[in-house]
């Protein structure tokens, strides 16, 4: 555990982001990897399923992620406080909520799977396929969650490198699998799913046996945990707009997945791999705005307001350095980088569009992310979803969706930096009320 609340703030926020940047980075492997062997070894059709597989996942997971951040936010603010006793009945509630939830999701999404593809007009002859692909990952959502809810419960507490170690040993697994189901044993995109839910579920018994052997706070005691309302209702208070504020990004996914199945399977894969790519590229931002949000809640519960500002500052400059980086990369390597997903010559051309316009945006997007990190961290959440819900459903969809018409599907790339810019626009005068200042949220738990 990592008390956040005193020492060089620059410092503390790289040193708290980089093992959690590198841990997600090898998260995303497991999908990359799925979709570097689906496209080599199975086709357009199949690097399809997968692709449009990932946005279904996440719109059934999108408010159960949200839900969990609130319950992060008031973990790192009782572990800024020192309030031991209320940081472990906070755990336990926020362990049963992901357990139970996980379950009927897992039974929901496979029972609905069929006709949400068919809701986004996915092609007849790539739904068989990412049905079989989808509902073998649902059936991972207890590992998923589970892994994911520890992880958060630690980084809450300043831990950030735990994770870390399991995560690129589950990676490694994954990649093992998924070379061994699809390539040894031909059991095609089943296979790769099947991989991904054994890695899952590997990293998370691992993490937790761990734990339970390493850290007597933290054991696993399924039997003795105690579901406390009052820390659950808070924790929806808090958490429910960032839950809204994913599932428009989720529901928004969909919508715009349905505007890019008008140009049929090419234009699908291309999409497909230019997201896993971008989802590689939003990654610092991603993080240092995460650890900001443990560093803002700790120092809100510890009472010190004035070391946020300077968190601000110092992980502006860091996230603005990485986004000029990522970006010069991105130009250089466009072509490079596509050709490690699919031979297509068409698949390599959209996805290079993709890259060169989106790209060149990345420091709006790490600058929006950012203070909307701060806002979360300070339990300030509504904010954020509206931001969302401006940036995505009043700006991209509709003008993703326009352009599309008169430009073909540069115009649905267009309408990224346009929706990030707007969004980057008003986080930014919403901070500059300073209101957010006023909200601690354990105050009266």
């Amino acid at each position: 555990m990592h008390d956040l609340t005193s020492g060089k703030v620059g410092r503390q926020i790289l040193r708290f982001t980089i093992p959690m940047l590198i841990g997600n980075v090898f998260q995303q492997l497991y999908n990359v990897v799925d979709s570097i062997v689906i496209g080599k070894f199975l086709g357009n059709e199949a690097l399809a399923a997968v692709g449009a597989s990932f946005p279904m996942i996440f719109t059934l997971i999108s408010m159960i992620i949200g839900l969990t951040s609130g319950g992060t936010i008031i973990i790192a603010q009782f572990f800024g406080a020192k309030n031991m006793d209320q940081l472990r009945r906070t755990i336990d509630t926020l362990y049963i909520f992901l357990f139970v939830s996980s379950f009927f999701l897992s039974i929901a999404g496979t029972l609905i799977s069929p006709s949400l593809f068919r809701l986004i007009d996915l092609p007849e002859e790539v739904i068989p396929e990412a049905v079989r692909y989808f509902n073998i990952n649902a059936w991972g959502f207890l590992f998923l969650f589970g892994f994911q809810g520890t992880t958060s419960i630690l980084r809450g507490m300043g831990d950030s490198k735990t994770p870390l170690y399991f995560l690129i040993v589950a990676t490694v697994v994954n990649t093992i699998l998924d070379i061994l189901f699809v390539v040894g044993f031909g059991w095609g995109i089943e296979g790769a799913a099947i991989a991904t839910v054994i890695a899952q579920a590997g990293a998370f018994i691992s993490l937790i046996y761990y734990l339970h052997r390493t850290n007597p706070f933290l054991r696993f005691t399924p039997l003795n945990m105690r579901f406390n309302k009052a820390i659950f209702w808070r924790s929806v208070q808090i958490g429910l707009p960032t839950g809204f504020q994913q599932t428009f990004v989720a529901v928004g996914m969909l919508a715009l997945y349905r505007v890019v199945n008008m140009f049929g399977t090419t234009v699908i894969a291309a999409y497909a791999v230019a997201m896993r790519i971008d989802s590689f590229a939003s990654l610092p931002a991603m993080n240092f705005a995460t650890a900001l949000s443990s560093f803002v809640g700790q120092n809100i519960g510890a009472n010190k307001p004035d070391r946020v500002k300077s968190g601000l500052m110092a992980t502006l400059k860091m996230t603005s350095l990485t986004s000029v980086g990522v970006t010069i990369v991105a130009w250089l390597f466009a072509e490079p980088i596509m050709r490690l997903f699919t031979n297509d010559a068409g698949v390599v051309a959209a996805g290079k569009d993709y890259l060169y316009i989106v790209s060149a945006f990345y420091i709006i997007f790490s600058s929006m992310f950012v203070l909307n990190g701060v806002l979360r961290g300070a339990g300030d959440t509504i904010v954020p979803m509206f931001v969302t819900l401006i940036s995505l459903w009043i700006v991209r969809v509709p003008i993703s969706y326009v352009l599309a018409q008169k430009i073909g599907p540069i115009g649905i790339w267009w309408g990224i930096p346009i929706a990030w810019s707007i969004g980057a626009l008003f986080a930014y005068l919403y901070f500059r009320t300073g209101k957010w200042k006023t909200r601690k949220v354990i105050s009266d738990l």
